[in-house]
């Protein structure tokens, strides 16, 4: 083969790769090896539930264009994947709808009750909670617990945000859009001091490490997730 045709079969190559790659709701070969896999498919809501039941809600979840999304004011409740993780590395994308509030929660104290650390995902500058319950209510934070960083930062609403949560025995962090947003230690002093002053402090078991669900929260607004996978950890 001509050498020029050669480096444009190699450049054509690494272009479809990085498009395939970026295709939503999907893993490549590498990811697969690597143990990911789907918390959702893109087009069904198979591996979810409603926490406490056994099937997914009639109403306020819907699947639409690749997303998972809920309406606001829809109803429907929080939803759970039907499986249950202790060690795992999260990823999703995420948009909020204006004014919105929801939020990804894992290492439930119960697993019939919406209750657990939780990831926050909110219109920080629109939705009250972001101003009136200070940083530890924003963005990234471990919500009421531990504000996230500076350097972790929301993009606008209407725009994909990108998200990550490792739980690697005790030891937890929280990504947003590529920066660090928090890191702590389940179980550890400094986490008991912050529940104590927290609205989790009467919770018994809160922060305690514990497998149980990932729950997607119903918080009453818009929120649209895609391109959830996830990586159980040795």
């Amino acid at each position: 083969m001509h050498p020029l045709m050669r480096s444009l079969l190699f450049a054509f190559t690494v272009f479809a790769s990085a498009i395939f790659a970026a295709e939503p709701n999907t893993l490549t070969t590498d990811e697969q090896s690597a143990g990911w896999k789907l918390l959702f498919d893109g087009k069904t809501t198979k591996g979810w539930r409603a926490i406490g039941k056994s099937e997914f809600p009639a109403k306020g979840w819907v699947v639409e264009e690749g997303t998972l999304k809920h309406l606001a004011k829809g109803g429907g409740g929080d939803i759970v994947t039907a499986e249950d993780y202790d060690n795992f590395e999260l990823v999703w994308d995420w948009k909020i709808g204006k004014a919105g509030n929801s939020g990804i929660k894992y290492n439930l104290p119960d697993p019939k009750k919406a209750v657990g650390c939780e990831y926050q995902m909110l219109d920080d500058a629109g939705h009250p909670d972001g101003q009136k319950g200070g940083r530890k209510h924003q963005t990234g934070g471990l919500y009421d617990l531990i504000e996230p960083s500076a350097e972790a930062k929301s993009k606008a609403i209407g725009e994909w945000n990108t998200s990550r949560i490792a739980v690697n025995g005790n030891k937890v962090e929280h990504w947003l859009n590529g920066a660090k947003s928090v890191e702590f230690e389940l179980g550890s002093e400094a986490l008991k001091t912050f529940v104590a002053q927290s609205k989790y402090k009467s919770t018994t078991g809160f922060g305690i490490k514990k497998p149980g669900p990932i729950l997607l929260q119903d918080h009453g607004d818009e929120v649209v997730v895609r391109n959830m996978k996830i990586r159980p950890l040795k």
